[in-house]
Formats: C-alpha cells, sequence, structure tokens
C-alpha cells in the first residue's frame, strides 16, 4: 500500500472477528484469524510479508491476537498505523491462566515454559508507538501493572515462521503473579473465558463469595472494580492456587519498557 491508497480486504465484522474482549469478557480471548493478516483499521489486509524490519516481534498468546481487540487499543491511544498478525510455529511455550483478576472482567491468559511442545501462535510486529500503547496496556509501565515483557531467549525455545524460516529476538509478556496451576502444581491451560471461569467458581467457595456463582456475574462484579479484583488475586495466592510459569529468570527483575510519547 502506498499513502492515501483505501484498504482493500474483507472487514473484520465480515470475517466474524469483531467482538473485543474488553466490549464483551466472556469473549476472552477473542476470535483470533485464520492466517496472517495486516490490520489496517477495521479491515484485515493479506500479508504483504513475514518479516518487518524496524518493528518488535511480540507474541501474543492472549487477546493481544484478537484483531478487535487491538483495534480497540490503537484506537485508544489514537493511532492509525497498519499492524501486522504473523503466524508462527512457536516450541518451548503453552498458554496457561494469569494469577491475576483484571479490571476487564475476566482472567486473562499467560504463557509458561512447557518443553518441547509445540503449537500455532501469532507474532504482532509492533511500532514503537504501538508498542508503548501495547505496553501499557498490559501494565509494563506500571509497577502495579500484571505483566513485564521480556524477550524469548533462543536456547529452550524455538519460533519458526510460516516459511519455516527461524525468527530470533521475539519478546512475550509474562505475568508478575505467577500462572493457576491445575491442582496438582502443573500449570492449567486456558480453555476460554466461560469454561474457565465456571471450573474455577466451583473450585472456589471463596471466589464465589467474591464474585457470584456464574461467570456472568464474575465479569460483571470484577469489571471496573480495582479493588475487587485486586482481592480475588491475593485470594488466588491465598488459596495456593498459583505457580511459577518459569519464564520470571528472563525478565530480571526489570520490564523492557517503552514509555508513551
Amino acid at each position: 500500500m502506498t499513502p492515501g491508497d483505501a484498504p482493500s480486504g474483507p472487514t473484520l465484522e465480515e470475517l466474524g472477528l469483531a467482538v473485543a474482549p474488553r466490549d464483551d469478557p466472556l469473549a476472552y480471548p477473542g476470535a483470533w484469524p485464520a492466517g496472517s493478516g495486516i490490520l489496517d483499521g477495521d479491515r484485515l489486509l493479506p500479508p504483504t510479508r513475514l518479516v518487518f524490519p524496524g518493528r518488535v516481534p511480540v507474541l501474543a498468546v492472549g487477546s493481544n491476537a484478537s484483531p478487535a481487540q487491538l483495534r480497540h487499543k490503537m484506537r485508544q491511544y489514537e493511532l492509525s498505523a497498519p499492524l501486522p498478525l504473523v503466524k508462527a510455529r512457536v516450541t518451548g511455550l503453552e498458554i496457561g491462566v494469569s494469577a491475576h483478576v483484571s479490571a476487564l472482567g475476566y482472567v486473562s491468559a499467560s504463557p509458561f515454559r512447557a518443553p518441547g511442545h509445540t503449537r500455532e501462535l501469532f507474532i504482532t510486529w509492533l511500532d514503537p508507538a504501538q508498542l508503548a500503547a501495547v505496553d501499557a496496556s498490559e501494565g509494563v509501565t506500571r509497577p502495579s501493572g500484571a505483566y513485564d515483557r521480556v524477550p524469548l531467549p533462543a536456547t529452550g525455545f524455538r519460533v519458526e515462521l510460516e516459511s519455516g524460516e527461524p525468527l530470533d529476538g521475539v519478546h512475550l509478556y509474562v505475568n508478575r503473579h505467577g500462572v493457576l496451576h491445575d491442582g496438582t502444581g502443573t500449570a492449567r491451560g486456558h480453555p476460554g473465558e466461560r469454561r474457565l471461569l465456571t471450573e474455577l467458581l466451583a473450585e472456589s467457595p471463596g471466589l464465589r463469595e467474591l464474585f457470584g456463582a456464574t461467570p456472568e456475574e464474575f465479569c460483571s462484579r470484577a469489571r471496573g472494580d480495582l479493588r475487587l479484583c485486586a482481592e480475588g488475586t491475593r485470594l488466588f495466592a491465598r488459596e495456593g492456587r498459583t505457580t511459577a510459569s518459569g519464564l520470571e529468570k528472563y525478565a530480571h527483575g526489570a520490564a523492557r519498557r517503552t514509555p508513551l510519547p
């Protein structure tokens, strides 16, 4: 595309990708695209390439792979530049459950170390302004925020593009609270928000006392209530539900932070 060209491609609505978890918490992590594309406003365009020099590649393990969620975040910071999403095969990671309750009304996803395990994820290629916006949305720039952005080392992990080309220098967001385990100490996977909340509420009377008995009640009570979300996060820890993701050591106690302009 050249400056002034109108985007040409299907809209998110036409692709069934238009619902953002920020608007519907039970839709978390949102619908992911079928393949690589470039988010340009309300449209998802065919990719022009798989590597974008000058941008930072960041793995998306939750709603950051949802074009609707990304559209929401970019609009919040009045950013309109196209944003590439590239599908990749990643070895050494799996999608777990963040050990915190988000004020957006859901319990989000967070990666954990899974040696030898391979799965498909998306890489978001972010320019400096987009990177700063996503960092801010993940709480990287706040001492009380939930996530650090860390570089993924080549040793023990492999990121491979659709072309088969390996990609180094990829970042990802790691939860500062750790992840939830399945009762045996093993990190639990994130099965989708409605199922996850149903399981968590069934397991914990304390969680039901705070957030109600149904996923709908949980989202309604949690949304926008920072005090209640913080209490829910502390409850996870008090009940012994949290475990390390195995990725904390890569943060070295400091986030890779990019301040908003």
